[in-house]
């Protein structure tokens, strides 16, 4: 299903906001990350910003300075920081917020589970056994944000790329 698209995320920064659209059948866009990035990038969102020097000098990091460089170097070279030169350092700046990492890492899983080579509806019914054993409330979000985005993709006047699980003919209505 090439095109097919999540809703836009909506991301803003003082009085700019920026609006991203994601496709779902894209590849992983979200790094996978170890633990002390994980920590150092939780330090980063709480700070807003940082060099390595205020890092192991003003939070609960216990690492050697060089550890701290190493990973906020490979943090940055993974696409997770920005940085900007500070006199003979650089100041590092997370380039997504936390929901925005975690949405990519749903839509990863999602991803994931979609790109299976069953054709048949089982992905999805794990996705709705997974809500269930989570909170039965979220079958409920789940339906209403269906219903939803069946309305947008009504009111936009586009035909929407549906897919039809194979052996199943039934008319959708």
């Amino acid at each position: 299903m090439p095109g097919a698209t999540s809703g836009p995320a909506v991301s803003c920064d003082g009085n700019l906001c920026m609006t991203t659209k994601f496709s779902i059948f894209a590849p992983q866009s979200t790094p996978q990350l170890g633990p002390f990035e994980q920590q150092l990038l939780r330090e980063l969102w709480s700070r807003g910003s940082a060099t390595v020097r205020e890092m192991v000098d003003e939070t609960g990091i216990h690492q050697a300075y060089t550890t701290v460089m190493t990973t906020m170097d490979r943090l940055f070279k993974k696409g997770v920081l920005d940085r900007v030169p500070e006199g003979r350092a650089f100041r590092y700046s997370p380039r997504m917020s936390s929901e925005e990492l975690q949405r990519g890492r749903a839509l990863d899983g999602i991803r994931q589970l979609l790109g299976s080579n069953d054709t048949s509806s089982l992905p999805l019914s794990y996705l709705v056994e997974a809500l269930t054993a989570h909170d039965a409330q979220l079958l409920d979000e789940l339906q209403v944000l269906i219903e939803r985005k069946r309305r947008e993709l009504k009111a936009g006047g586009s035909r929407a790329s549906t897919r039809e699980p194979k052996g199943n003919t039934r008319e959708r209505t």
